[in-house]
Formats: structure tokens, sequence, C-alpha cells
């Protein structure tokens, strides 16, 4: 108080006390002389005292009493002027806190006086007022007669005082308890021993406060006295006092001076049994009150509520509520009650608003709220009153629609029709619109059944600002508007809901933080269920357990009645603003609920919120089946269909999209209001901002979702994005501009939802993906059976889901891809499969591209995780799948080729899984797959992974849908192959190692290794794969492709097969080839015959493919022609194995099946491979001749060449030698030599197929028709050029039976015939002596034989004449053809060689044989000569053969086939008998050679005087040269034989003889012309017969007595002979008569007369010994006959006749008896 304590205040205050005494003295001077000497006594006190004392105030203080007497005594006038005056005096002394307690109490006498006086009562109230607030001096009595003052001034008549007297009242109520809490202030220090309050026994023991305490006690206790209307305690004096008042000031010292109460329990007491009571007391009119009743039913009369009280108790109970509710647990049960109870429909409608505002002011208070909670709805039979609270307003709200107001009293509440009373204006037009003029503006309502509430304006969120609790001046009840309820309970509800929500939340959040930072723990207690597991209970304080068991009791309580009540006014809002707080009222709502785990009313506030989003009585089954039972109360709008049709009519939301609903059968359309589109948004921004709360509703959201995206007709784009796009099914979706704007945002808001699932804890985003697998799987089943577009909410977002949750995929990924996978990848809906893969493939791309952590290379088994769905991929059997499928893999080669490691393996599998039946573009997007892996990719994968490649590739050759692609895939395999060759080392050692990790793990199982050619060491086993592969391809059913598979095959196993280990060539030999070739043969001998029109398309297939025989005899070709190729050429490999003789049975064994088999192209091929096998050993090694493969007994070969893989152009030289390979094969050793045995061994194997083919295939067929199969020659030929080579290694044991079978074999082949269609390739011409290629082979055969057997031992030489035989038996071919079996053959100048049918049955020709013939004579006379002494050769009759043989063309001469025949024949005989005759005469005496004169003398015979006249044509040259032939032989006849004759037998010489007689007598041939006929005679001929005859008759020595027999026999038979002709001519010119004889009678007759001039010559000059008696007289004889010509006419026989007759003259001598015999 440093203003009233300064000397200028004090200096001031004396002076105005001063001028106050003087003043009063001036005024009483006249009428109240006392008064005026009290005054001046007091001026001339304060004086003093101001002179005395230092502190002015405190003295003055002191003498308050005295210093005031004066004043007091003005008072007491009664003047107004110097009452006036004097108060204003003492007030001055009072603001100067210059006034002692007995002062004061003297003052307030004074006051009391003036006051029952009635005078100056303002300026009396202001006195009290400055007196009670300026200091504490006032108490105990004096305080209460002062209050009391003020009390009675209230209740004067005039108004001012009245009300002036309340404020000083309620003023000094509040001075009396500020005392109190400045006193507790005072003494807050000194701790007392709180003194036991003694129950009610004494009402006024109060001992035990402080003074203000006592005053403040005994007024409040008064105050309740008074509004009880009971006699104060204290305030005595008291005359009349209102309740209003009462309560009024009740509520303002609580509502003030809480702490008061709290801190006292004096005070405390005072509000349980005396406040309490009584406001229960009061209420009682307005409990029992029922609006509407008629009073005769009650016993009684009611008290009707009396708003004024009603209204101020409701304050009241409000204060006590927020402050006391502590200490005042069951009252406050009671109060609350009470309030529940007056929101009742049956209660007055201002009732009900108060309550209202009351209900109001709590709800703005969570704390307060939340212990209600505690206090009464957590304990047992306790009334749930906070539930109560909530489930009160929601009734309240819903009796609001229900029950008409006020206004529309007539319309009752099931109406829905316009209003009975027009009260409301213009209500029933168009609730909520207002007619303004032309305009209509909207209001803000409620509407609901027909029932339209407007929402007012009343309050600002979180504040509970009252109208009504706040008319404390109205005594008549208020007209409440239209609305004012309803949005006042519409506000309590949320911020009920915000304060709750916020309160638990903020709770929760720090709960989190302190568990998170104590015990680390990761598991929010949000996730727990709704009844919290053993887990996290442990992790958790008890305070926590006890808040948390609070919050849920909190939500438990109040989510029903919250949820009934929103749905309520959700449904009714017709206001944006409304429904946005409406909805994230509930929205707060659900995700507390989910924090908190209680899954029920969660879902039932999702539930609310998404049917909020759909349209009225959308049939979604999730919603109808979630929906609890509180929903039962359907709050559906009536006439919605009407509504729905025509927007004219009452329905109070703008349709902003109509579409077609999402269900099996759509009838007709549904609409979407603006109201539908904003529980969308919301329903989205609870997704995305409590995502981690949803849980199981997940689903319910996510099924509302796909029904307002399939509604709004947004489509899936790529990575699973909506996009709005029109639906398929046509215009069915209609948007207005409105929503349009918004759908980008929405499709936006869907994708950040999923987006933002990546913030999400592990478990709610398998909540998340389960509930949108379940959604697919419903969307699976609407589109089953239909063709209608499916809707892909479900998978796109599972899509997107799974892209944004990457880094964390392995959680998600099993469900994610499991569903797609079985689910949607297999459903028979096109669209639905298609968005299905896409998903799938995009994840998986998406999945490798990732950059994880630990990346992929380093996390294997997350790749395979991520690659394994799309292998599963592979059992799906649409091909839009699999072509997706492969697309994806060709995506992953392009992109991640290189770091795919293990992953190979299921990529690879993707491509193999690809069936024939697939379709082609599938097959070629697989296969496209592969070329890139091959081409790209082999040195990245895992070595392991390369026989997978090898099967894959091989599966593509196996594939019938297009052949180009079975035949690329063959070249893929070559190149693989060449991939293998160059990176052998690596890929070995690569191999080797992962065989021993599979090995070491398989002992460790205690299982064998299985793997395919176990044990071949694994880079073998890969090769193997290989060649199995290409093994199959080779028995494809398309030829194009077993040939490229046989090329490969052979190709590689020759360029590479080096590099294998040497055992493993056994499998090579067994498992692969040999098993090729038996399935080979097995095709080609059981193909069809059928003929093929054509190869597809229009392509001719050429006559010699024509048929699937014909093509399989290809493969057969190829295929041995490899395998042989394999056996030459690794010959130095295969030998060392052990079964190396039964590998070559078994080739043999294939390659006699195949030269047998019925196909020329094949036998023949199978020729050659036996050739190739044959020339296994060259006896010489020539290194300069690479492709000779090393002979086996070579101990090191020094080099082999480079075997070219010829199909395919490229040759490969192996770097190392094959010493160091075959020293790898066998250690150190160097190859085993084989021995000789075995060797052999082979060869008569060979030698003995060699045998079984040829007998077979020359043996003539049993019958003939046009099918018989007759071998080819090419194929013949090869098969006797085989023998010569095979010879040379078996010839040390070749025995006659070989060559017996030889034989057989060499003539059958030469017999067989060769069709006419063929014919011109092989005889050029007829006239062409050539010989054909077969019999040269023959020749060549017997040729090499006859070579060994010269050089070999004697034993070997006993063939010889079985070589004659054999080539006799060919030379007789020249003039009896064989005969081949039955076959009936034609001479080749008759056979049909037709160029236009060449498709025709052919005909059979018989082979010109006289060459092969005449080829054959010619060897046999070469051997003869060589061979002629043999012993074998003379004992076996060889001489004979050949005569007899050769007497055949001999004997027919101009009938043989050939002329050349009979002349070679001829020129034959001659050398032959050159050589045999001496040896003949050597052995004469053994009778060897003697069945072989008369075969010559036959032969003779039949040559020198053939029956066979010459042809007409015959040249005179010619006929010449014919006749220098029987010259030549005659001239044999006279060096050879003759000289001999006693060698020789007589019968032989005989019949020599006889024939030279038979020639030397010209024998004339009747057709010649005269013009020849002294040529054609032979005269020659005869000559040197005649000679021959001669000579022998009369050789000059007769050595032996057989010459001269010789001799005699001789002349007889040429005289008898010249008698003969003589005799004839005579007899034929004497009966020709006239005409001349014939020329060649002539010609002989002067023949005969020559031959008779020169006997005569030859006898003269011969010794006349030698000549015969008997002779000569032959001779004349012939002379009579000789006279006998002479009458011839013929001038050339005179002539004749004249040298015949001259010689006779030395034949004339006369007759003497005495001349002797021979003597002259």
């Amino acid at each position: 108080m440093s203003g009233t304590s300064s000397p200028e205040a004090v200096k001031k205050l004396l002076e105005n006390m001063q001028g106050d005494l003087r003043g009063l003295s001036l005024e009483c001077r006249k009428k109240f002389p006392p008064v005026k000497e009290a005054a001046e006594s007091g001026i001339i006190k304060v004086k003093t005292i101001a002179a005395r004392n230092t502190d002015i105030l405190a003295a003055l203080k002191e003498n308050s009493s005295e210093v005031v007497q004066p004043f007091l005594m003005g008072c007491g006038t009664k003047e107004p002027k110097i009452t006036q005056l004097c108060l204003a005096a003492i007030q001055r002394l009072m603001s100067h806190e210059v006034v002692s307690e007995a002062a004061a109490g003297n003052i307030i006498n004074m006051l009391w006086q003036l006051m029952e006086n009635s005078l100056e009562e303002l300026k009396l109230l202001q006195t009290v007022l400055v007196l009670l607030t300026t200091n504490t001096v006032v108490h105990d009595e004096a305080l209460s007669k002062a209050i009391v003052l003020c009390f009675r001034l209230h209740f004067t008549k005039d108004n001012i005082t009245n009300n002036t007297a309340a404020a000083t009242v309620r003023q000094v109520v509040t001075v009396v308890f500020e005392r109190v809490v400045a006193e507790d202030e005072r003494y807050k220090d000194i701790i007392e021993q709180p003194v036991a309050v003694q129950g009610n026994s004494n009402r006024r023991s109060v001992s035990t406060l402080k003074p203000c305490a006592k005053d403040a006690y005994m007024l409040f206790q008064d105050l309740c006295q008074l509004v009880n209307a009971d006699a104060p305690y204290w305030l005595v004096g008291m005359t009349e006092m209102t309740r209003t008042f009462g309560l009024e000031l009740l509520e303002s010292v609580l509502n003030d001076f809480p702490q008061v109460f709290l801190q006292h329990q004096e005070f405390s007491f005072l509000l349980k049994e005396r406040v309490c009571p009584l406001v229960i007391k009061l209420f009682s009119p307005n409990i029992k009150f029922r609006q509407g009743s008629s009073t005769s039913s009650s016993p009684a009369p009611v008290e009707k509520p009396y708003f004024p009280i009603c209204m101020r108790l409701l304050r009241v109970v409000s204060v006590l509520i927020k402050q006391f509710y502590s200490l005042l647990v069951t009252e406050c049960e009671i109060f609350l009650s009470l309030l529940v109870k007056f929101l009742d429909a049956d209660k007055p409608q201002w009732l009900r608003a108060v309550a209202v505002e009351s209900i109001h002011r709590l709800c703005v208070q969570p704390q307060l709220l939340r212990s209600f909670c505690q206090s009464y709805d957590m304990k047992q039979h306790s009334t749930k009153v906070f539930r109560d609270i909530v489930n009160a307003l929601g009734s309240f709200i819903q009796s609001l629609f229900l029950v008409p107001s006020a206004g529309n009293t007539s319309v009752t509440p099931n109406q829905t029709g316009s209003n009975a009373s027009g009260s409301t204006g213009s209500a029933q037009t168009n609730p909520g619109v207002l007619g303004m003029g032309g305009g209509a503006t909207v209001l803000p309502a409620f509407e609901y059944r027909g029932t339209w509430i407007p929402i007012l304006n009343v309050t600002v969120q979180g504040s509970a600002k009252a109208t009504y609790l706040e008319m404390l001046d109205k005594v008549e009840p208020p007209t409440i508007p239209e609305g004012y309820a309803m949005s006042v309970a519409f506000h309590c509800l949320l911020d009920l809901v915000r304060g709750i929500t916020t309160m638990i939340e903020g709770e929760l959040g720090e709960a989190e933080t302190v568990s998170q930072s104590t015990t680390e723990t990761t598991s929010l207690p949000a996730l727990s269920s709704e009844h919290q597991d053993s887990q996290s209970i442990s992790d958790q304080s008890d305070k926590e357990l006890v808040s948390r068991a609070v919050w849920e009791e909190m939500v438990n309580a109040c989510w029903c009645g919250l949820l009934a009540a929103l749905s309520l006014l959700l449904d009714a809002s017709t206001d944006e603003a409304a429904t946005e707080n409406i909805l994230k009222a509930e929205l707060t709502m659900a995700a507390l609920c989910g924090r908190l785990g209680l899954v029920t009313s969660r879902d039932a506030f999702i539930t609310a919120i998404c049917k909020g989003s759909l349209p009225p009585h959308y049939a979604l089954t999730v919603l109808n089946s979630t929906t609890a039972a509180l929903s039962s109360k359907s709050y559906s709008i009536q006439g919605q269909n009407v509504q729905m049709i025509s927007p004219s009519s009452e329905s109070h939301q703008q349709v902003v999209a109509v579409g077609q609903p999402l269900a099996l059968q759509p009838q007709g359309t549904v609409m979407l209001t603006s109201k539908n589109i904003q529980c969308m948004r919301t329903l989205l921004n609870l997704a995305h901002c409590h995502g981690a709360v949803l849980g199981t509703s997940w689903q319910l959201v996510l099924a509302t979702l796909q029904h307002l995206v399939w509604i709004l007709g947004l489509k899936p784009g790529v990575g699973g994005a909506l996009k709005p796009g029109r639906a398929v099914e046509g215009p069915s979706t209609v948007l207005t501009t409105a929503v349009m704007t918004d759908l980008p945002v929405i499709s936006n808001i869907l994708s950040r939802l999923f987006e933002s699932s990546q913030y999400l804890d592990d478990v709610s985003l398998h909540h998340l993906i389960n509930a949108l697998c379940s959604l697919s799987l419903e969307a699976m089943d609407m589109a089953y059976g239909n063709n209608k577009e499916p809707s892909l909410f479900a998978v796109a977002k599972l899509l997107e889901t799974g892209l944004v949750n990457m880094h964390r995929i392995e959680i998600l990924w099993r469900p994610l891809t499991g569903h797609l996978l079985e689910k949607v990848c297999q459903h028979p809906n096109s669209r639905m499969r298609e968005w299905g893969a896409e998903a799938l493939t995009s994840l998986i791309k998406a999945g490798l591209t990732f950059s994880h952590d630990p990346p992929l290379s380093q996390n294997q088994r997350l790749q395979l995780l991520l690659l394994n769905p799309l292998k599963e991929l592979s059992n799906i059997s649409h091909p839009d799948i699999r072509i997706k499928q492969l697309e994806c893999v060709l995506q992953i080669l392009q992109s991640q080729g290189d770091s795919l490691g293990p992953g190979w393996p299921l990529v690879l599998g993707v491509m193999g899984a690809i069936r024939s039946d697939q379709g082609e573009s599938l097959i070629r997007t697989a296969f496209q797959c592969l070329q890139l892996v091959v081409t790209d990719f082999l040195p990245t994968m895992p070595c392991t992974c390369l026989q997978i490649v090898v099967e894959v590739a091989g599966s593509f050759g196996l594939h019938n849908q297009e052949l180009n692609i079975s035949l690329t895939s063959i070249g893929l395999l070559w190149n693989i192959s060449d991939y293998f060759f160059q990176r052998g080392e690596i890929i070995e050692k690569e191999l080797n190692k992962e065989e021993a990790v599979l090995q070491k793990q398989a002992e460790e199982k205690g299982v064998v290794l299985n793997r395919p050619f176990h044990p071949a060491p694994p880079f073998d086993c890969l090769w193997l794969c290989l060649y199995a592969k290409l093994g199959e391809l080779c028995v494809d059913p398309r030829p194009a492709v077993r040939k490229s598979a046989g090329q490969t095959l052979f190709s590689t196993i020759g360029a590479h097969g080096t590099l294998l280990q040497h055992s493993t060539w056994h499998t090579v030999i067994w498992k692969v080839l040999f098993h090729l070739l038996d399935r080979v043969r097995e095709s080609s001998t059981t193909a069809d015959k059928e003929k093929i029109e054509s190869g597809g398309g229009n392509i001719l297939i050429h006559h010699s493919r024509d048929t699937a025989e014909k093509q399989w005899a290809e493969t057969w070709v190829l295929t041995l022609a490899g395998v042989a190729r394999i056996f030459n050429t690794r010959r130095y490999l295969l030998q060392p194995l052990g079964d190396f003789s039964q590998a070559w049975d078994v080739l043999l064994d294939h390659i006699q099946s195949a030269a047998l088999s019925k196909n020329n192209e094949v036998s023949l091929a199978a020729l050659k491979s036996f050739q190739e096998i044959l020339q296994i050993v060259s006896p010489v090694r020539d290194s300069e001749k690479p492709d000779t493969p090393p002979a086996i007994n070579v101990s090191v070969p020094v080099v082999v060449g480079a075997t070219t893989a010829t199909s395919l152009g490229r040759s490969f030289m192996r770097t190392d030698s094959i010493g160091e390979r075959m020293g790898r094969y066998n250690g150190a050793e160097l190859p085993v030599v084989t021995d000789e045995i075995e060797d052999l061994n082979l060869w008569w194997a060979a030698w003995n197929s060699w045998y079984r083919i040829g007998s077979e295939s020359t043996k003539p067929p049993i019958t003939c028709d046009k099918l018989t199969f007759i071998p080819s020659q090419p194929f013949l030929t090869a098969l006797i050029q085989i023998f010569p080579a095979l010879y040379q290694h078996i010839k040390t044991g070749f025995s006659m039976d070989d060559l017996q079978k030889l034989g057989i074999i060499l003539h059958g082949a030469v017999s067989v015939p060769i069709s006419s269609d063929a014919s011109p390739f092989i005889l050029p011409s007829y006239t062409e002596a050539v010989l054909t290629s077969l019999q040269e082979a023959v020749l060549t055969a017997l040729d090499v034989l006859q070579k060994a057997i010269c050089v070999g031992s004697e034993n070997m030489q006993i063939m010889y004449p079985a070589i004659f035989d054999q080539l006799l038996a060919f030379v007789e071919f020249s003039c009896k053809p064989p005969q081949y079996g039955q076959l009936e053959t034609k001479h080749i100048a008759n056979a049909k060689y037709n160029q236009i049918q060449l498709f025709a049955p052919a005909e059979w020709v018989a082979l010109n044989y006289v060459p092969f013939a005449e080829r054959s004579l010619e060897v046999v006379v070469d051997l003869y000569q060589k061979t002629a002494c043999h012993k074998a050769v003379v004992n076996e009759k060889v001489l004979q053969n050949i005569i007899k043989t050769l007497r055949i063309p001999l004997s027919l001469k101009y009938s043989c086939p050939s002329e050349s025949t009979w002349k070679l024949a001829v020129s034959s005989l001659l050398k032959v008998l050159s050589i045999g005759l001496p040896v003949a005469r050597q052995h004469a005496s053994s009778g060897k050679f003697d069945s072989m004169w008369p075969e010559l003398a036959n032969t003779f015979e039949d040559f020198l005087f053939t029956k066979s006249a010459p042809p007409d044509n015959l040249s005179i040259q010619e006929f010449q040269k014919n006749e220098s032939i029987d010259v030549e032989v005659v001239q044999l006849i006279s060096t050879e034989i003759l000289p001999y004759a006693n060698f020789i037998p007589k019968e032989f010489v005989g019949q020599i003889m006889t024939m030279l007689n038979k020639g030397s007598i010209h024998s004339q041939s009747s057709s010649f012309t005269e013009a020849e006929i002294d040529i054609r005679l032979r005269e020659e001929f005869s000559k040197v017969c005649f000679e021959t005859l001669l000579q022998f008759s009369f050789s000059n020595k007769v050595t032996t007595p057989q010459e001269g027999y010789i001799s005699r026999m001789a002349l007889s038979v040429l005289l008898k002979r010249s008698q003969d002709v003589l005799h004839r001519y005579i007899e034929d010119e004497r009966l020709s008569g006239k005409c001349p004889l014939p020329r060649q009678q002539v010609t002989e007759i002067i023949f005969v007369l020559k031959a008779v001039s020169t006997l005569i010559d030859s006898l003269k000059k011969t010794q006349p010994e030698n000549v015969d008696a008997n002779t000569w007289a032959q001779v004349i004889a012939l002379y009579p006959t000789l006279v006998e010509c002479i009458t011839c006419s013929s001038s050339e026989v005179c002539s004749a006749l004249k040298e015949a007759l001259v010689p006779f003259k030395d034949f004339m001598h006369p007759p003497a008896s005495k001349v002797q015999n021979g003597e002259s």
C-alpha cells in the first residue's frame, strides 16, 4: 500500500480528515451541537496524533474508534447530506486501513441502523464493500451482520438497489473465500496435526478452523440452509431469500474456490452432507415430471419443473462434477444418471436442451470422462455411467428424428410426406431451402425419414459454450429453436470422440516410447489382440496395464452408442462439413480401436464408413456379415429407390456417378452420391494413415474400395495403379464433372495408400495381403463362367503392395505369389489370368532388379525364392500365361542374365517346360530365350546348369510344331558342345568340385549319389548327356531333324570325343551309339511304305524320299556310317576297352542287318561302313595322310589328324598329342598292344558277317513277282570289293570250305540281273564290250586269292583247281548266261526302257556277260600259264576242264552271242595247249590226261567243221581272217600234236587224220555267190590240211612204226577223197547237159585236180621205201577217172586236168613181170 502510506498520502489523509471533520462541524452547527463538538474534538485529536507519532497511520488505527466517532454520530442524524459526508469520510479511513476491529464493529452497527431506516442504500453497500475488501478486520459476528445487511438490501423495492446489492453479495461472498485462500497461503508452511472431525455430532464444530476459514464455513453452511428454505445459523437477521440467488452463490463459490473444499475436511463434509442432498432434493420435480401425461394419472399433483431453478441446479451439478468428482463419487453417479434421464423424450424441450448443454460441458473434459469410466463402468455392481451418457446422446439424437419437433406437432413420426401444418414454412417442398425471392440457399441440416433438422452453429469445437445454462435472467422456459438440441448433441459426440481419442492416443504414445526405450520391444501395444498376449504383459509396467484397461473400457463403453448415433447422423447429413466431421469421428474411433486391438469395435466403425461409401442397400456380403448386432436397427432411408430414380424429388444428395455394381448378375446400375465419394475419401484416409492398426478389417476396407473403384470404372494400369477408364461393358458408367475431377485424386490416393504399406509393420502387412487375397478370391468367383470384365482391383493392388515392399519381400512373397499362382493365373477368365500373370511377372522382375541388402548375389535363398513362382507358372496350361512367363524370362535374361547364379536351373526349367502341344508362338518365345542363353550366358552360369541347358535345347529339338526351331536347336547343341570344348578345363574343375561336395553330402546321408551316367566323371557325364540328347533327336519322326541331329552327333563325337576319359568311351559305345543304332534299325524296318504326297506346303518330295521308309533309310545310312566312322577313327581308344570284341560283333550285326535290308540305299551304305571299319588297320603308318588312323600295333601313334566335322565345316585341332591323351588314360604305360589272336577273331567275325551278307543277298528268290527285291549292282560291287581287304587279314586260315563259300557268293553276285531302268547307267551300250564294276570286283577278288595262293604255302595251292573251276564257270556265261532263280530276264535289247514311265515296275535285264566271260578266260589262260605244272592242276584235270569249257564257244562259233568270244576261245585254246600239251605228254604214262584227248579231238572237230553257218553279211576280209584262224589251228596240230604221235593215243591221231582229210578236200558252202566262190571255198585251209596230211604221209624218216601208220592213213584218206569228188563231178557234168555247173562245184574239181598233181609230185620226191605199194595202186586207180573228165566244158577244169594228167607219164612203163613192188 505504498500509495496510502507515503508521507504525501498521509499528509493528504490528515488534511482530508480535518476537512471532513470541519465540514461535519459546520453542517451540524445548528441542528446537532453534540455532533459539532465531537467533530471539533476529533480535529484536535487528529492533530494531536499527527504531532505525537512518527507512524501516524498506526496511531490513527489505534485511536480509530475515537476518530470515527464523530462520523458515526453524524450518520445517526439521519440527515442525508450529513450522512453522505460521513460515509464518504468513513470510506476514506477504511481505504487507508486505519480502522480497528472495534471501530469496524461500530461502523457496521451504524450501517445496520441506516439500512433499517432505508437511508442511503447504495452508499451503504459501497461502504460495506470497501470495509470488507480493504482489510480483514471485520469477521465473525460483524461480518455476518455486514453480509445480512447486503442480503436485506437485495430484497428492497428499488430495482437498482436490488441489483447493486446482489452484486455486492456476490463480491462479499467471494471476498470471504479469498480470505481463506490467503490465510491458507500464510500458514502453508506450518504443518498442523489434523484434528479428527467428529461426524456431524455438532453441526457448528468449527473449532479446528482458522478465523477466515471459520467465517467462510459458516457463510457456506447458511447459504445451504437458506436454499433449503431452513433458518440460517450464522446469518442472523435474514428476512427473505430466493433459491435462485442462493444456487447462483453456491455455484460461484464452488466454481471459484474448489481448493478450499478440497483442502479442508470440514468443507468437504459440507459438500457431501449439505450440498448434494440439497441438489438431489431440488431435482425431484424434474425427475417425476412427464410431459404430456395427464395429471389425473398420478395420485397427488406433481410440481412442474421450474426453469430457473432447474437450470441453476444443472450449473451447480456441472461444477460439482467438474471440481469435486473425486470427493463425491457416489453423488456424481446420481447426478449423471439424472442428467441422462433429463434427455428422455418425455421431458420438456427446454429441460432436454439444458441437459444436453450440461452433458456437452462434460464431454469436453476427457480426463473427467476417464474418471467416470474408472469409477463406475469399471466397477462391479455400478451403473455404467459413461456408457449410459453416450447411449443417451445416441437415443436423444434418434428421438429428435423420430419425435416431431415442437413446431411440427401434427407430424407423426412415421409420416414421411408433407407436414400437416405449414408451420415450417417451405419445409414440405424442400426442407432446408428457404424461399428467398428467386434464389434459394441450402442450409446445413440433417434429414431423415422426412424429418428435417437444421444444423446450427452452436459452439466452437472443443469448448462447451452453453446458451440456455446462461439464461439466468429468464424465469419462463425459453422456446428452443429447431435444431438447437440436435446441434449441441452432435457437437457433444464430436467433442467426446475428439477428447477421448486425443487423450488416449497421447497416453498411448507416451507408453510406447517408454516401453520401447526400456525394453527395446518392437511389438507395439496397439498390435496385441483384444486380450493382450502374455508376452506384452510381461514387458509393460502395471501402471500401463491399468491405463490400458481403462482405455479399453472407455472405448468398449462408448463405441456402440457412438456408432449408432454417428451412423444415423451420417445417413441423415446433408451438409458436407457435418458429414466430414462425422466421418472424421468414425475414422478416429476406428483408428483408436485398432490401436487398442479392439477388433469388434474397430470393424464396426470401419463397416459404417464402408457402408457410407457404397450406394444404399448395396449388396456387399463382407459388410453385411460383419455388421454388429447393434446396427441391426435399419437406418436406411425409406423411399430411397424413388429418390434415386427422380433427382427432382426429395433426394438430399447430389448424384455424382452412375455405374454398374460389381455382382455376379448386375441388375441395372447404381448411383454414387457426393457423400459416398466423401466417405470413400475418408476410407482411403483411414487406410492410409492407420493401416498399421487395421488388421483383419483390411478386408472390409479393400472390399469396399474395390466396389467403389468398379462402380467408378477405374481400371488398373501398369504397376497396378488404377486409372479412370471406360468399363468394358459399355456406357453403363456415367460420371459427372464433379467426380471426374475427383477421380485422379482418388486414384492417386489409392496408389499412395498402397505405397504407404511400406511403413506398415510385418503383421499389418500380412493382414493387408491376406485381405487382398481373399478379395481377389471373391472377384474370381464372380468371374467364373462368364466372360464379363472381372474386377482386377485386388490383383492390381497386390502387385502395387508387393512392389513398394520389395525391401522385405521375403515376408510377403509366399502368400502373395502363392495366391497369384494357384488362383489368379489359373482362372478361366482370360483378363483375370492375364493380370495375374502380369502382376506375378512384374513382381519377379522388380524383385530381381531391386537392390536388396545384402544383394541377391550373396543371398541365394532369396533369389531362388523370387524365381520360384516363375517356374511354378509352368504348371499352368493356359498359353497366354505361358507367353507372359516367357516374356518375363526374356526380360530377366536381358537385364539380369549375368547375375542369375543359382537361379539358372529355375529359369532354364521354365524354357524346358514348354511342350509341343502348346502352340507355335509359345515355343518360339521360349526358344528365343534359349538362344539368348546359349549365345550370351553360358560362361556366366554355374557349370552344374550346363546339363540342364543341354536337356532344354534337346527338348526343343523334339518339339514338332516348327521344324526350323528343331533344326536351330540342334545347331545350339553344336554351339554348346563347342563351348564345352573350349572351356573344358574350367568346366571340368568346377564340376569336380561340385561333385565332391555332393558326394560328401550323399555319404553323410548314407545314400548313393544318383545322377545319369554315374560313375563317369561329371564332365564326361555332361558330354554323355549331350550325346544322349542328340541320340534322341536322331530318331525324331521328322527326317530333317534326324539328319541334322545325326550329323551333329557324329561331328561332336568326332571333334570333341578326345576329351572324354578312356573309360567313358564304353558308355558312348554301348549306351549312346549302339542304343541309337537299335532304335534306328527298329524304326526303319517298321517304317511305313505308303507314299507321302508332298512335304507340306508346295514342297515336292523327290521320289527317292517319298515314303517314310525311304526317309528312315537315309537316317539309318547316316547313323551306321557315323558309328562306323567312330569305330574306325577311334579304334586306338576302343580296342583297349575290355569288351571291344562284343562291340565289334554288335557293330557287324548292325552292318549285316542293314546290308540285308530290302533297301538299296541302306544296304549299299552298310557295305560302305563295312569297308570303312575294315580299313582300320593299315599296314603302313603314313604320317602324311592325316585321316589314316593309327594301327593297333603301333606303340604310340605319332599324330592324329584333325577330324573334320564335315557337316558343319569347322575343324578342330586337338592341342594335346594323342600320346599325351593315351598316357592320361592308362597312367604312365603305353597302350597295350592287343594280341594277334583276338585280332584274328575280329577279322573272322567280319568274314562270317560278310559271308552271311553275301549268301543272303545273292540267293535267288524263291518266287518271282513284281515286288521281288533284287540287290543292286553297286551293292553287289561293294560287297565283293570288301573281300580283298578282308582276305588280307584272314588268309592264313582261309580254307577250301571258305573258298567254296566265296565261290557261291561270287557266282551268285554275277548272276544277279539288273532292272531295266538302271541298265542305261550300268551298261553304257550293248555294243561296247565293257565289264561292269561288279564283274571287275569279282575278278579282282579271285585275283587277290590267286596271288595269295601263289606266294602261299604248299597246302594253299590245292585251291588252284577251285579257282579254275570258278573262272571257267564265268567263261561259260559268254554262251549261256546264268539264270537267277525263277526270275525271267530279258535280253537287254528287248527290255522296255521307257523314259516316261519312270515309276513303272522294273523289268529285269540280264547283263551282257560276254566281256566278263572273256576277261575270265584271259585270267584262266594267264593263270594256267603260271600253274600248268602244279601237281594239283595236273591231278584235278584242269586242262581237260579248260578244253571242255572252250569247246562250248568253239562249237557254237558263229552262233556265239559275240563273235569275239570264239575268236578269244581259239586263241586261248592255242595258248593253253601250247603249255598244256607238253605237260600232258610228260604225264602220258600216268593216265591223268587220258580223258583229255578225246575231248580235244572233239573240240577241234566241232570248231573246224562247225555246224553254224557264217552270217550273210560277213565280208570277204572277215572271211579270210576267220580262215586264217582255222589255218592256225591246223598248224598247231601239225607242230604240237602230230610230231609227237607216238606219245599220243592212236584213236586220237586217227581222229586228227580223218579231220585233216576232211579239211583237205574242199567242201563248199552252198550259200556263196558266183563272184565270191573262189575265195569262200577256204582254199587256203584245204591246202594246209592237205599239206599237213602229205607232210605226215611222207615224213622222210619214220622213226616209229606209229608214224608210218599216220602217213599211210593220211594218204589213203586223201586219195579216197579225190576219187569221190571226181566221180561226183563227172556224174553232175553228164546230167547237166549244156548248163554250166555251179561255180563252187567247178572250183572244187579244180582244187581236187590240183591236189592230185601235188600228191603225185610229193610221192615222187619221197624216198621210195616210204611209199606203200598200196598207195601207188590207189594213185594209178585215179587215172581212168581223170580221163573221163576231159569231156568237161569248163576251160579252167581242162587246164587243171591237164596239169593232173601230165605227171602220170612217169607211171607209163611197159608192163614187166620182173618189176617188184616199190621198184622201177
